[in-house]
């Protein structure tokens, strides 16, 4: 907590979760000395909120007995959105996730009526997100707010990386955007050491330095469809032409963009991709609801005959 507003609220929190508590806890807690602490309270009896005070050595400041902050209304929809939010942020691959949301929902408790603490209480316990995180560690959520906000006033920053490989680099970078994607975070802006666009993954950063400097984003950059087309454009071992017996519209609903490149042509759509298993790639095909054509490479013709052939010995045995 940085903001003397921020930490008046955190006062009047902790006064309100804890019943009562002497000034040299709370301004521990707090981050402050005791007289600091004194200026705080005098705003918050300013703000009319009813605070008593114990003198003597152990001395203690309560909020009067009775008094509660008026409670937050929320919509039936209101409540949905917000409860599945909560459950959601469990499955962002951040590492305070969990205990932040657990926090979160004991303020939201202290403060909502009953039959809504309820109704909220039963959302949180019944729905269930499949948000499974890849294998990747989990982001640190410090980096992720100093990104944000650098993106967010067009700021640059300097970054720390540990690239795949294990090695360590210091860029100055430009922050477009954010994207949370499969399990993993990613951040995506101009970097100044490889003068390009580049996408870095939040789990391998390890240092974000704020710089005075700015920068401009382009107008209408889009950081969730570039990390999308680096996906699909990105070089693998076996590079794949399909053309596609059917339209665009068809096309997109059976491949995200990450999966490749979609071109309509004459007598369908030529989809562009790359795969280092062949042998799943041809699994993906099988699923098409249309026909299809591959192209190249001959190998994945080979891996499609043997997919086919074992699904036709599946449904032979089955019959």
């Amino acid at each position: 907590m940085t903001r003397p507003t921020t930490r008046v609220l955190a006062v009047l929190d902790l006064l309100q979760s804890h019943g009562r508590m002497s000034g040299a806890e709370l301004a521990e807690r707090v981050g402050v000395d005791v007289r600091t602490l004194r200026r705080y309270i005098v705003v918050l009896e300013e703000l009319g909120i009813p605070i008593t005070t114990e003198r003597g050595r152990y001395g203690a400041y309560m909020l009067m007995p009775g008094f509660k902050l008026p409670p937050m209304m929320f919509t039936n929809e209101e409540a949905v959105a917000l409860s599945v939010g909560m459950v959601a942020a469990r499955g962002l691959g951040l590492a305070e996730a969990a205990p932040a949301v657990t926090s979160a929902q004991a303020k939201f408790a202290r403060v909502m009526p009953e039959p809504l603490k309820k109704r909220v209480g039963a959302i949180a316990e019944a729905v269930k997100l499949d948000l499974r995180p890849t294998a990747h560690a989990a982001a640190d959520t410090a980096f992720l707010l100093a990104l944000t906000t650098a993106a967010q006033t067009q700021q640059r920053v300097i970054l720390g990386y540990d690239s795949a490989q294990g090695s360590h680099t210091e860029r100055p970078f430009d922050p477009y955007g954010l994207v949370h994607r499969m399990g993993s975070w990613f951040v995506v802006g101009w970097c100044h050491l490889r003068k390009d666009l580049r996408t870095f993954r939040l789990d391998r950063v390890r240092a974000v330095t704020a710089l005075e400097q700015p920068f401009r984003r382009p107008q209408g950059f889009d950081a969730l469809e570039h990390l999308l087309h680096s996906l699909a454009t990105a070089p693998r071992s076996h590079a794949i032409e399909v053309l596609l017996r059917t339209d665009l519209p068809a096309a997109r609903n059976a491949f995200s963009l990450a999966f490749g490149l979609l071109e309509p042509m004459q007598g369908g759509v030529l989809l562009r991709s790359s795969a280092d298993d062949l042998a799943w790639f041809a699994r993906q095909l099988a699923a098409l609801p249309f026909d299809f054509e591959i192209r190249t490479p001959k190998a994945l013709r080979t891996a499609f005959s043997r997919c086919v052939a074992r699904l036709q010995k599946l449904a032979d045995q089955a019959g």
